[in-house]
């Protein structure tokens, strides 16, 4: 969303909601937390030390619960992944799911991801960004708050490496018809299809999702890759 501060609008990644922490969740934050939680810190970071290798590097921004992001992970064990999340409930259900897996390719910043983009991630530095069912701010007057915005793609367009992807999705589709129109224009970007992609197999169903199907409900998805 964006904020006015003064002359120059402030980008935030989140509104904050309350939500209970289980006692799961907060199990997994106390024994879990510290070998896959990175705190945040205005220093670009080493993904080879903090993974013990070089490999392709996805961020996954609001990854909500985390059964997505680990779903892919586990699919996935030859891609590192950063996951960014501000909601504790969420970041310990991640963490619980990644115990229970086994999972060592993942590690979450609990914290703004303009800020982790800002200041954590160096320009060019990622093979893909995901970005799915953020937050759509459905009522008009709202917009204004949704999360793709031009400031934002240009700085996520900026860390992804030369043919590296950004991926989004949304079930709303005016939300869709906005996302389609501010990649369209963004010049580091370029759509790898006419306008909205087939799901990648890469993008796992969640129960929601598949519940919405059922009833009929669309979900589009957007695939650009960075020139």
């Amino acid at each position: 969303m964006t904020t006015d501060t003064g002359a120059h609008p402030r980008i935030r990644s989140y509104v904050l909601r309350a939500g209970r922490v289980g006692s799961g969740q907060a199990r997994a934050l106390a024994e879990i937390g510290p070998q896959f939680m990175l705190p945040y810190q205005p220093a670009m970071l080493d993904f080879e030390a903090v993974f013990g290798r070089a490999a392709p590097r996805i961020l996954e921004i609001g990854f909500g619960m985390g059964e997505g992001l680990a779903e892919i992970a586990a699919a996935h064990p030859e891609n590192d992944y950063l996951g960014v999340e501000v909601h504790t409930p969420g970041v310990g259900a991640l963490l619980k799911q990644l115990g229970e897996r086994g999972l060592t390719n993942v590690r979450v910043v609990q914290h703004d991801a303009v800020e982790v983009l800002t200041h954590m991630l160096a320009p060019a530095s990622l093979a893909g960004i995901h970005i799915f069912f953020p937050d759509p701010w459905h009522k008009k007057r709202h917009h204004k708050r949704r999360l793709i915005q031009p400031p934002l793609v240009s700085l996520l367009a900026s860390r992804l490496a030369p043919g590296a992807y950004i991926h989004l999705a949304t079930d709303w589709q005016d939300y869709a018809e906005q996302m389609l129109a501010v990649l369209f224009a963004e010049p580091q970007l370029q759509n790898t299809v006419a306008d909205y992609a087939p799901r990648p197999d890469t993008r796992p169903l969640t129960k929601f999702e598949q519940r919405g199907i059922r009833l009929g409900h669309g979900v589009w998805d957007l695939v650009f890759r960075r020139i």
